[in-house]
């Protein structure tokens, strides 16, 4: 099987981009994590990759006059370790409108909300303030406008009456964990169709606990 060489672009804990190793850890997952690469050096996610066998890197932003500068060095990373797939994985910087477009159908981003509702940040806050019942998380493809892209997978959950901001958080992040390797093996096995903003596959790329 030819496994989709994969980069996981992080700036935090990487608690998706854990989940996303233990998927690969499969011998028949179609995607192989290759990169774990962090605008920030002190990324605590760097070191569990590193001890996970995965090599790492920190190209750290602030270095950099601005986005395109940024990006050089992060592409020649791709090209080194020969990267077909990049998966964001809380991923805390906007891309280029020219380097999301290089790797169009080939970048793919996790969202703690059901898309297209609540893009950008406070999603769980600005769902509990509008009173919504379902709330949950969605993966989808990277078009240069923030959170938008076909929509490959999404889980959804009930929001409890007692529900804070950081409770719903915590349980939409379990969903996340198990949503994003659903989506990952569905981009990699190249078993998809887009019409539009719809992907369509044969494998599961829907959940909900409601």
């Amino acid at each position: 099987m030819n496994r989709r060489r994969t980069a996981i672009l992080i700036s935090g804990r990487g608690s998706n981009m854990r989940s996303l190793i233990e998927a690969a850890r499969v011998p028949d997952f179609p995607a192989e994590i290759v990169l774990v690469a962090s605008n920030r050096p002190d990324a605590p996610g760097l070191a569990d990759a590193k001890q996970a066998g995965i090599a790492t890197a920190a190209v750290d932003n602030k270095i950099y006059a601005g986005r395109e500068e940024f990006e050089g060095p992060l592409q020649a990373l791709f090209d080194i370790h020969r990267v077909d797939l990049i998966c964001l994985a809380g991923f805390m910087r906007m891309l280029t409108a020219g380097f999301v477009e290089r790797w169009s159908g080939r970048i793919i981003n996790i969202h703690p909300a059901l898309l297209p509702a609540y893009r950008g940040l406070n999603t769980h806050e600005r769902a509990l303030a509008d009173g919504v019942k379902i709330h949950g998380c969605t993966v989808h493809f990277v078009v240069p406008a923030m959170d938008e892209g076909p929509i490959i997978a999404q889980a959804a959950i009930a929001v409890l009456n007692d529900d804070t901001a950081e409770t719903l958080a915590a349980r939409v992040l379990e969903e996340e964990h198990k949503l994003y390797p659903q989506a990952l093996r569905i981009v990699a096995s190249g078993d998809y169709s887009v019409d539009g903003n719809r992907v369509r596959s044969k494998l599961a790329s829907a959940s909900a606990r409601v």
